[in-house]
């Protein structure tokens, strides 16, 4: 209980006003429940904030994520897939990030660029400067505070997993393999920007972790 109330001090968490953080992490490394712990605990302390996720978000960002995961378009190219991406969040972008962080608003959301340089650069071949070139102008240039990275290795992470996969989750051991490493590369490169989480362990030790992480934050 100690640690849930050093970061649940309204002084800590007031630092946040105005952030943009994201979430990352490869799927079935629990980022999803952290990400709801943490906006129930900023929504009890009166913080700011709006919370989306990628792709998503807005209508056409929803309309965009049901083709995105649905198993049925199994020959969508991967630069079919990032540009897709990337159109969900220009829009989203542009409508609900930019003006929430305008307001001094924290924005949290689940997933962001670094996704897509995981998923459809790392494991799906695209350069990341292609990848690169295109966010600069989906996102106009808005760059996250933080990137918190949930990181697991993928055999544990596919043991969290439902048994019914959408179409990214599908993709195979070798497919999420890449997505790890493509992720603890970015973190190596930006170490001021990331933040790694380790992810295999349980629930309350994550969530403690990520207290920790955010309390230590400028």
């Amino acid at each position: 209980m100690s640690s849930i109330r050093n970061i649940a001090h309204a002084s800590s968490l007031s630092r946040l006003a105005g952030k943009f953080i994201v979430f990352e992490g490869p799927d079935g490394s629990g980022k999803s429940t952290q990400f709801r712990r943490l906006s129930a605990l900023l929504a009890q302390q009166s913080v700011p904030f709006i919370t989306v996720r990628e792709p998503g978000g807005t209508v056409t960002g929803e309309a965009i994520r049901a083709a995105l995961l649905d198993k049925k378009h199994t020959g969508m190219t991967v630069r079919c897939e990032m540009l897709l991406y990337m159109a969900s969040r220009a829009e989203l972008c542009e409508t609900v990030i930019l003006p929430a962080l305008r307001r001094g608003q924290l924005v949290l959301a689940d997933r962001f660029v670094s996704s897509t340089l995981a998923y459809q650069g790392a494991a799906g071949g695209l350069p990341a400067a292609d990848i690169a070139a295109v966010a600069r102008v989906a996102t106009r240039g808005v760059l996250p505070d933080l990137v918190v990275l949930f990181d697991i290795d993928s055999d544990a992470a596919a043991k969290r997993l439902s048994p019914l996969l959408d179409r990214m989750e599908a993709k195979g051991a070798e497919f999420h393999r890449k997505v790890r490493q493509g992720y603890l590369d970015q973190a190596k490169a930006d170490p001021a920007r990331f933040a790694v989480i380790d992810a295999s362990r349980s629930e309350e030790q994550v969530w403690a972790q990520l207290q920790a992480t955010l309390a230590a934050r400028p």
